[in-house]
């Protein structure tokens, strides 16, 4: 962290157990890792054209998670905390629509994979 920086903004994305209502067992998630890691690299690339950031962490697990796990963590540091805020917002939100992580969403009866990219 720099001495500039003001805040750092933190998102993580924790398993929950319900979907629509539905009861959720655990979720599986499955990436093609070079491209994804190019793809976040990407994202990370834009964010800092886009908005005066210091410093941005991107994780997302792959495999089973159980309810309550953390498979996303996204981290940026800026001087101004709505650079920070805009700047993770944009981020987690286009790492769900272009990164190729699939998600699969497992019930007490049956399971489906969730569109990653609506």
């Amino acid at each position: 962290m720099s001495p500039e920086t003001g805040g750092i903004d933190v998102f993580i994305g924790t398993v929950r157990n319900a979907t629509k209502g539905k009861a959720v067992v655990r979720l599986e998630f499955e990436a093609y890792d070079k491209m994804a890691i190019a793809e976040m690299e990407k994202i990370t690339q834009q964010a800092l054209t886009n908005w005066p950031i210091q410093r941005i962490l991107i994780h997302h697990r792959t495999g089973v998670l159980q309810i309550g796990e953390v498979p996303v963590v996204i981290a940026v540091a800026a001087a101004h905390r709505d650079a920070a805020f805009e700047a993770c917002r944009y981020i987690i939100d286009t790492l769900k629509q272009t990164v190729p992580i699939w998600k699969k969403e497992i019930f007490e009866d049956g399971e489906v994979w969730v569109a990653a990219h609506p």
